[in-house]
């Protein structure tokens, strides 16, 4: 008896240990966007006019897309969470991989549209760029930086999310013991703030 408590209390504290450690990542990483948001704010600011004709340059139809599969990432991200505290562990696979290949399908078409603005020399560094003016250089830095910076947190949460799939799969984690899939789970939703954030600011304004 006294042994199951010591079990479940260590259970417990492991829990909170990760979630802790997930929350204070996701306060520091929301620290470093509010920061570059503030940045473009300025810079938006004092080149208005340059600003809407570069973003005139990128396709709404593009980020509409995005927008609509990464939400729909994140549905299936917390379908896994209750598939799992439910102990239907092929649910909870089922809901992993579709998030997984939804992820996937998020950075195919973020390459495309790079690929479609590197074409036409819309990139930091490009002469073609540095003739349209500072405000299309400032525009498109931060465009790169900023959607590139929230690829490579996709590609951290892929690398969560292929590790928590393969516990699943392996049976050390169920729904005794879901603290990790938890925890990538409010990663990953994380990543799809980001994104909605950052989507009307490049887009849409």
């Amino acid at each position: 008896m006294s042994q199951s408590l010591s079990m479940t209390g260590n259970l417990s504290k492991h829990k909170a240990t990760t979630l802790s450690g997930v929350w204070l990542f996701i306060f520091i990483e929301l620290l470093v966007f509010a920061g570059l948001f503030l940045l473009y704010g300025v810079y938006r600011y004092k080149n208005g006019v340059a600003f809407d004709l570069a973003a005139g340059e990128l396709s709404v139809t593009s980020g509409v897309l995005n927008t609509i599969i990464i939400l729909a990432g994140s549905l299936c991200m917390a379908y896994s969470s209750v598939a799992i505290r439910k102990g239907n562990k092929m649910a909870t696979l089922f809901w992993l991989l579709t998030t997984l290949f939804i992820g996937f399908m998020f950075l195919v078409n973020r390459y495309f549209e790079w690929k479609g603005r590197i074409d036409y020399g819309l990139f930091p560094g490009s002469e073609d760029l540095a003739r349209l003016g500072h405000g299309d250089v400032l525009f498109f830095g931060l465009y790169f930086f900023m959607t590139g910076l929230h690829a490579v947190h996709l590609i951290v949460g892929f690398i969560g999310l292929i590790n928590v799939t393969s516990r699943v799969n392996n049976n050390t984690l169920g729904s005794k013991n879901y603290s990790l899939l938890e925890a990538t789970g409010i990663y990953w939703h994380l990543a799809t703030l980001i994104w909605v954030l950052i989507f009307p600011l490049f887009y849409l304004l």
